[in-house]
């Protein structure tokens, strides 16, 4: 991580963090090199006609260009032809912003809001606590919560939530408030340093939520997790459906699930040639989250292909099968889905290279993402395409 300009605690806090954001880089608006998306075909065009957006995550990477950073001309291009909203892939978790309990470090996540400004691309938060410790920074792992531990446990996480919410005040207003908060083999909410301080990780998550909400009366607070539609999700989703309903009956201020869509093509489900997926199941479980009042969104979309054959035209035709049917079942609960948002555009930057158990044991790319390594769209982008034209019309 680069080093940059450390803004302390007092000023952060102070507001100062208000910042002229339109037009200050003077960056143009181009074209992506050898893509040519028709007007009113853009995947956050198609988006719109069904009252959401579409976006993807986007980095901040001022040491390297090469990347799927705005620092990268030619995906910063390819994600101004495509979408209508970004998300920051690190910039705005605990690492990336505050490295010490005393400073935070806005420079990287500023420059994304200000290059988002520039090429009139609208912003989610993400996150404003990952509650697992292995995504900690070490400090707060380690931290001395002193003598009153549950007052300073609580001043430190409103302090960080108030910090981050008033400096992008009036530009994020939906926000990944809390993610991934289970913890899979006590099948309950996880503890970390915070969450022991205060006395239980539901006292932690109702706070963060609490505060977000006096902070941000009308935005979008979103919980965020991966469950998703395979059968080895059963009991995540099982755990996920607990804590929701916890929240309601605890009127924590939640609008919304954000169901990261990790796809999975693990396992070949001989009747359909393509990953296993449990339709049914997946809907009971939609069924209960929308009953209870909650919004959906998909927040990281993108498809683990290890299963797959080497061969690039089969996988690329399977793997867009997969999201067509993927899509076309999430788009049947339009009236309650917002925002649908990939987790990269190009597969060589996509996460999953370098992720076990994703990565392929062929050692090959996997064919995550819209585009392919030249920028060229996929099969998977005109799948994603198809469905949402389906779904507006």
């Amino acid at each position: 991580m680069e080093s940059g300009p450390l803004i302390n605690r007092r000023t952060a806090l102070a507001g100062v963090a208000a910042l002229p954001l339109i037009g200050c880089t003077g960056m143009e608006k181009t074209a992506v090199p050898g893509v040519s998306v028709a007007e009113g075909r853009s995947l956050n065009s198609l988006a719109l006609r069904g009252g959401r957006r579409f976006g993807s995550a986007v980095a901040s990477t001022p040491w390297n260009a090469d990347a799927g950073s705005f620092q990268n001309p030619a995906y910063a291009a390819l994600v101004k032809a495509e979408c209508g909203l970004v998300v920051p892939e690190n910039e705005m978790k605990w690492q990336a912003m505050r490295r010490s309990p005393d400073t935070f470090d806005f420079s990287r996540m500023d420059a994304l809001v200000a290059w988002a400004q520039s090429q009139d691309l609208d912003v989610r938060g993400h996150t404003l606590l990952w509650h697992r410790p292995q995504w900690f920074p070490d400090w707060l792992n380690d931290y001395d919560y002193g003598a009153n531990p549950v007052q300073e446990a609580e001043r430190l996480l409103t302090e960080h939530i108030r910090a981050v919410t008033d400096r992008y005040r009036g530009i994020i207003t939906s926000y990944d408030v809390v993610n991934e908060a289970i913890d899979h083999d006590a099948r309950k909410p996880i503890e970390t340093s915070m969450s022991r301080a205060m006395g239980s990780p539901e006292a932690v998550i109702d706070l963060a939520f609490q505060v977000a909400r006096e902070q941000l009366p009308d935005a979008q607070l979103v919980y965020n997790d991966y469950m998703s539609w395979e059968p080895q999700h059963a009991e995540h989703r099982a755990d996920v459906l607990r804590l929701l309903e916890g929240l309601r009956k605890r009127g924590t201020p939640v609008d919304a699930l954000g169901i990261q869509s990790h796809i999975e093509i693990f396992d070949i489900d001989p009747a359909t040639g393509v990953g296993v997926y449990d339709d049914a199941e997946w809907r009971s479980f939609l069924d209960e989250v929308t009953g209870m009042g909650y919004r959906l969104l998909i927040t990281e979309f993108d498809v683990k292909d290890k299963a797959l054959p080497a061969d690039i035209a089969v996988r690329d035709a399977k793997v867009a099968d997969f999201t067509r049917r993927y899509f076309d079942l999430m788009l049947e609960y339009s009236d309650h889905l917002d925002d649908v948002l990939v987790w990269g555009m190009v597969d060589r930057f996509n996460w999953l290279q370098n992720f076990e158990p994703a990565a392929r044991d062929d050692g090959l790319e996997v064919r995550a993402a819209p585009y392919d390594n030249d920028y060229q769209p996929k099969p998977m982008r005109y799948a994603i395409e198809e469905a949402l034209r389906q779904a507006a019309a």
